[in-house]
C-alpha cells in the first residue's frame, strides 16, 4: 500500500540556491523535491511551500484530514516564533520530523531554540540539502516499524 508523505516548508525556502548559500548551499527547492521524490520509493510525496504562516497551518490540517502516514517540515523561521504551527502540528498524530538545513544549534541565539521541536518526533538538523532524504528515509523506517 502507498502511503502519502507531506513535506511542508516555510518562509524563503523558494530562495534556496541564491539566499545566503554559505549557510543554506547552493541546491535548489526544486531539487530538494526531486531529491524527496526519490528517497520515498513507493510512497507519494506531497512536497510544498509557502512565505505564510496560516497557509503552512492549512497544510498541516490537510495532512491531518488527508490521513497523511507522516509529516516531513521545515518551518525555516516559523520554526522559533510560531503558536500556531505548534498547535496544528500537535493535532497531527502521526510521526513528524522536523528538518533544517543548517545546524540551528550552531547559530546566534534567535535561531537556536525550535518551538516546533517540542512536538516533532524527530529533528535533522545542519546535514544540508540531503537532510531531506534522510528526513524521508527515516520517516519511511518509523512507519514500517510502527506497522510490524
Amino acid at each position: 500500500m502507498t502511503r502519502r508523505l507531506h513535506v511542508l516548508n516555510g518562509p524563503n525556502l523558494d530562495r534556496l540556491g541564491k539566499r545566503e548559500p554559505e549557510i543554506y548551499g547552493r541546491t535548489t527547492l526544486a531539487e530538494i523535491e526531486a531529491l524527496c521524490r526519490d528517497a520515498a520509493g513507493p510512497d507519494t510525496v506531497v512536497f510544498r511551500q509557502t512565505n505564510y504562516e496560516g497557509q503552512l497551518v492549512e497544510w498541516i490540517h490537510d495532512a491531518i484530514d488527508s490521513d497523511a502516514a507522516g509529516l516531513v517540515i521545515n518551518p525555516a523561521g516559523l520554526s522559533f516564533r510560531s503558536i500556531p504551527l505548534v498547535d496544528a502540528l500537535r493535532m497531527f498524530t502521526r510521526p513528524v520530523v522536523e528538518l533544517h538545513i543548517s545546524n540551528i544549534h550552531r547559530r546566534d541565539a534567535l535561531h537556536q531554540h525550535s518551538l516546533v521541536s517540542t512536538v516533532a518526533t524527530a529533528v535533522i538538523a545542519g546535514l544540508g540539502a540531503r537532510g531531506y532524504a534522510t528526513a524521508i528515509r527515516s520517516l519511511r523506517e518509523m512507519l514500517d516499524n510502527a506497522a510490524n
